[in-house]
């Protein structure tokens, strides 16, 4: 049976502003309303012959995810129906350490595949076909990557070159090739013996760890280190902060693969994105005559080969040509299509500016559903509250701020001080400062309020918990 390991780290700073550091790319609904999280996690159900509910017909699977996405990672995989455990990462270190951390995981006779988390493969059976043609050749001690049949010269992938064929339909690896100029990509695509790496795996938990002692014994050290000394709580798995924290952090390529042998390559020939950049994103709707891509409220009028996203409001284009629009709440990208790939670049003057538009959206995700900041201002701060039936917020206190609430629909239970009360449609209520309240929705529907705060200070990092369902009693920030 294969165990799939989904690595969800990476901070999608180029599909901003709609993917953002606290947002990332892979938790952002893309495809069909889904996230590229939940699709992989659905892929990856089938490999081993499921048709679907739970993750790898029976295998659990392990996702290797950062500490401050991990409702987000919980709330995809109760999605797709997944079953499985969470390793979160106190601070990224790249692919090496963090598959390093699944395969200790594991049982030594365990035959992980890793996914990234962030890429769209649609055709879910060809996928689990190419999965299983790289069996054999993990199953006699190679390290099996898959790699993608190029069909344009791409600048923006590394390269795999075939070596020779193996009777089980594998390849072995003459070299890895970093990603080239346009040039070199061109002359690649006609030596017709290269794949697009796609930064796929499949291998044994023993010989990976094996290849990790030869090849980077510093990273494998503290990672036993960290998992050693980890803790779990329910499907959290947390390695020690410290010994995990003083890992080098390299990718698996560079730390493993271009020095280790055996290596084999298994050719994939069916569609395949990264999602990388707003032009791959854009791919992913149908065209009309002129070359024009809408998804939401958009409005391309004599435009040409122009791609609109507007989900909110309507967005009008008028005689443009090759350009990229991103319309979100609180951020709006204009660029023209061949610069997609310097967004990158972008959000970094945005940090270097202190914008919180960098890294934060309007709309926060929270292990019980999710507030708007519709409006601020000086000593007030007004959200829209959503809280998912059954969930709650922590128990607790602000010493800065006093909140008004008032139910939009649904019902909510309020804890405000001694006493507990419903709440419905309508009605409202005020909480002081320094008053210990709590919000909770008993009901079978979403919950929604408006919260109206007021105080000299009106940061997130005001609060006091006392008691928190989700294990949020140091604060960080959100209540």
């Amino acid at each position: 049976m294969i165990h799939p390991v989904i690595l969800c780290g990476g901070s999608g700073t180029r599909l901003w502003p709609l993917s953002r550091k606290s947002f990332p790319k892979q938790f952002v609904p893309l495809v069909d309303n889904k996230s590229l999280l939940q699709l992989t996690l659905e892929r990856v159900a089938r490999i081993n012959g499921s048709s679907g509910g739970g993750s790898g017909g029976g295998a659990a699977v392990i996702c290797v995810a950062a500490e401050e996405h991990r409702f987000l990672v919980a709330e995809a995989m109760q999605a797709a129906k997944a079953t499985g455990r969470i390793v979160l990462e106190p601070v990224a270190r790249n692919t090496a350490p963090a598959m390093a951390l699944a395969a200790l995981q594991a049982q030594p006779q365990d035959l992980l595949l890793f996914c990234p988390s962030d890429h769209h493969i649609p055709d879910t059976q060809a996928f689990a076909a190419m999965v299983q043609r790289g069996i054999p050749a993990a199953g006699q001690g190679a390290i099996v990557t898959f790699g993608v049949v190029p069909s344009f010269p791409s600048t923006a992938y590394g390269y795999i070159e075939q070596g020779s064929a193996s009777a089980d339909g594998s390849f072995g690896v003459a070299r890895f090739i970093e990603k080239p100029g346009a040039d070199q990509a061109q002359a690649l695509l006609l030596q017709g013996n290269v794949l697009w790496n796609a930064g796929i795996f499949l291998v044994q938990a023993s010989t990976l760890l094996q290849a990790l002692q030869q090849h980077a014994p510093d990273i494998l050290q503290s990672c036993q280190q960290a998992m050693a000394k980890a803790t779990q709580d329910q499907q959290f798995v947390r390695p020690e902060p410290a010994a995990f924290g003083a890992c080098r952090a390299d990718s698996i390529d560079y730390a493993v693969l271009e020095r280790h042998q055996p290596v084999a390559v298994v050719p994939f020939a069916g569609a395949w994105s990264d999602v990388g950049s707003w032009n791959a994103v854009a791919d992913l709707s149908p065209a009309d005559e002129q070359g024009n891509r809408i998804d939401g409220r958009g409005l391309a009028v004599q435009s040409e080969r122009t791609y609109i996203h507007a989900p909110h409001r309507v967005v009008v284009t008028l005689g443009t040509q090759d350009l990229l629009v991103i319309d979100t709440p609180d951020a709006l990208l204009v660029a023209a299509s061949s610069h997609a790939e310097q967004v990158k670049g972008v959000v970094a003057q945005l940090d270097a500016r202190q914008s919180p538009e960098a890294s934060l959206h309007r709309k926060v995700a929270r292990p019980w559903g999710c507030y708007d900041s519709i409006d601020h201002g000086e000593r007030f701060q007004v959200k829209r509250i959503t809280v998912r039936p059954g969930a709650k917020l922590s128990l607790q206190k602000h010493h800065h701020r006093a909140e008004h609430w008032i139910v939009v629909y649904g019902t909510a239970l309020v804890t405000k001080g001694a006493e507990q009360f419903l709440l419905t449609e309508n009605q409202s209520t005020y909480i002081p400062i320094g008053e210990t309240h709590r919000l909770e929705n008993p009901g079978k529907t979403d919950l929604e309020m408006i919260e109206v705060q007021t105080g000299s200070y009106l940061g997130e990092d005001d609060i006091v918990r006392f008691e928190d369902t989700y294990g949020r009693l140091a604060p960080p920030p959100g209540k």
